[in-house]
């Protein structure tokens, strides 16, 4: 008999396969026999360097998934801030600290495909990467695309030099408070984080009845979180 484990596992790749067009990301056993040895895909986000690359993550499940996170590491060489460009270990929250239990293996690989369009060399996992992001960007641009053609298999793109106003605009801007619907940021941005739409978390919150607690932030229930993730991945 399968365990719950095992259960919960053929799940989530069945939700991927069915729903990978959408969400860009997919999975699958190495060996049909072992669902604890996955190997995850992934496409370059349009509009960065990595664009059109394909990328692989290998998968490990813990005994105790889904209350321990699975164990990931990236199998196609990038040069990310937060990727190891010799081991591909990944430094992402939601494989740490940041893990819940309603999180997913799908929710994780959406997440790290964004850490592609967002990077965040303040925290990162290759401090030598990190720096080149942030004191030679035009460098870093040109040898992150050059790894997706070489190891992605990306196709060649002409790489922009950036100016100064094209660093301005490429700074985090301050999120309008009216795109959180009353909520306030950090109870959203717990969601977002995992790889979900603002809109998109505003709209499960009002589906499933959250309450506003008058922008305050607070901890939700655990069962509210399984309902909020539910509605977000279209489960009901």
């Amino acid at each position: 008999m399968s365990s719950s484990r095992d259960r919960r596992i053929l799940k989530e790749l069945a939700d991927m396969h069915g729903d990978c067009e959408n969400s860009g990301v997919s999975a699958e056993p190495v060996d049909a026999s072992n669902l604890t040895h996955l190997k995850g895909t992934f496409t370059g986000p349009p509009d960065t360097v990595y664009a059109g690359g394909r990328y692989q993550v290998d998968i490990r499940i813990p005994d105790m998934y889904p209350f321990k996170p699975p164990i990931m590491k990236m199998d196609t060489k990038i040069w990310h801030p937060n990727v190891s460009s010799v081991t591909g270990a990944i430094c992402l929250d939601t494989l740490g600290s940041g893990w819940s239990p309603v999180g997913t293996i799908k929710t994780v690989l959406i997440s790290l495909r964004m850490l592609l369009e967002v990077p965040n060399p303040s925290d990162p996992q290759d401090a030598q990467v990190a720096a080149m992001m942030v004191e030679a960007p035009d460098a870093f641009n040109k040898k992150a695309h050059d790894w997706a053609v070489e190891y992605a298999g990306a196709p060649m793109q002409v790489i922009k030099v950036q100016g100064d106003e094209k660093k301005k605009a490429a700074q985090p801007k301050k999120d309008d408070p009216a795109r959180f619907g009353g909520y306030h940021p950090d109870l959203v941005n717990r969601f977002v984080s995992m790889g979900f739409a603002v809109e998109a978390v505003v709209n499960a919150f009002n589906f499933v009845g959250i309450e506003r607690n008058g922008g305050e932030d607070y901890e939700l229930e655990e069962a509210y979180m399984g309902d909020i993730t539910a509605r977000l991945l279209d489960e009901f």
